[in-house]
């Protein structure tokens, strides 16, 4: 139930929230966007408002201007109940967020795993029905597609304002978007690493790949990063074996790269498993010296492997930027300006490498998991 002050609630919070109909979108058409039945950050954020709220968030917090005679409830509908600590560490940051803002809240959290599709489903249609009882509903859907009839239907209610997590492509077909999308995107951080290696390794470079499986993902972190050097610095890629996101996946593929292509120099993996297996492979054959090696997402398993000089480099994304995103998207929709908002916030990636100092690495580490906690969360 809505528990902000009547004499300031033109003030204080936009009780409808800005959900975007279909036929507002695109604001631009970017390549390959007839091919695909999502638009991408680029063709529906205005120009400035991402890389504005990316600020904010990696700046001090700056108290809620308004004010509020109870707290505003958030509902968060996720599939929480599986191993991943990717939502707890959401949550985290978005609660500490909220706190350093001053902001009053109560939360109710709907968990699932994220094979429970029809769980989640009953939850959506519940918060629906309850719309007097919150005010800001937080969905993070078990599979985009198989949700995208609940993310319309939440999004259509004007009694509180919805927020997608851990996804960054806003359908096509949807009759209502919601008001805001956050979460990392592996394009972006394919691009960010591409820039790096360029500026690091130069030009005609040869090199091979482990991929994950077939798939938006690993076209992404694979595919575009290959694409980038391959036609911004002429590189050359001489194989690329899937090895599923695996550790095996990644022993297995590097074993067979080193014997097979040894001209390649560069092994660019597709996230921590098959980066952590490719190290074991080349420390085995005594290659590790030889091979310039990525990871992929800055995890702690990347970090101590850089810093032990087994891995090379890897984009790092700054975990708790979604969480700390999400209290500012309130914030900023509490004091009337939801106008400012993107439709879609990536949080911020870099690049983690061993050319930096262990003061450095510990910095980037520590910012990252500023409000979730360097160490695994207890469960």
């Amino acid at each position: 139930m809505r528990k902000l002050a009547a004499t300031t609630l033109v003030a204080t919070i936009v009780v409808a929230g800005t959900a975007w109909a279909a036929d507002e979108l695109p604001l631009r058409e970017l390549p390959g966007i007839a091919d695909r039945d999502y638009w991408i950050p680029g063709e529906v954020n205005a120009e400035g408002k991402l890389e504005a709220l990316q600020e904010v968030v990696g700046s001090a917090a700056v108290p809620f201007s308004g004010s509020q005679d109870g707290p505003i409830q958030i509902a968060l509908i996720y599939p929480s109940a599986d191993v991943s600590d990717f939502w707890a560490r959401n949550y985290l940051a978005m609660t500490k967020r909220l706190d350093e803002l001053g902001i009053q809240y109560e939360t109710t959290e709907f968990a699932s795993r994220q094979i429970e599709h029809s769980l989640q489903s009953t939850y959506a249609s519940q918060v629906e029905q309850d719309a007097d009882l919150y005010d800001y509903v937080i969905f993070g859907p078990s599979e985009l597609a198989t949700q995208a009839d609940n993310i319309s239907k939440l999004a259509s209610n004007d009694g509180f304002t919805t927020y997608v997590w851990a996804f960054h492509t806003p359908l096509k077909y949807l009759e209502n978007q919601p008001d805001a999308w956050f979460d990392f995107s592996s394009a972006a951080g394919a691009l960010t690493m591409c820039d790096y290696m360029l500026s690091r390794l130069g030009s005609d470079v040869t090199m091979a790949l482990n991929r994950g499986i077939p798939g938006i993902t690993d076209n992404q972190r694979s595919g575009d990063f290959k694409a980038c050097v391959e036609e911004k610095g002429n590189w050359t890629t001489v194989y690329e074996h899937y090895g599923e996101y695996q550790r095996e996946g990644g022993f297995e593929g590097t074993s067979l790269i080193l014997q097979a292509y040894p001209e390649a120099t560069i092994i660019h993996n597709a996230n921590t498993a098959m980066a952590m297996g490719s190290v074991e492979a080349q420390v085995a054959m005594g290659k590790e010296k030889e091979i310039f090696s990525t990871g992929w997402g800055g995890t702690g398993l990347e970090l101590d492997a850089i810093r032990a000089g087994t891995l090379d480099a890897t984009p790092m994304r700054m975990g708790d930027d979604v969480g700390a995103a999400t209290a500012e998207a309130i914030k900023a929709d509490m004091e009337g300006r939801a106008d400012d908002l993107p439709l879609v916030f990536l949080g911020r990636i870099t690049v983690a490498h061993d050319q930096m100092s262990a003061e450095e690495l510990d910095a980037l580490q520590e910012e990252a998991f500023r409000f979730s906690g360097v160490g695994a969360l207890e469960r």
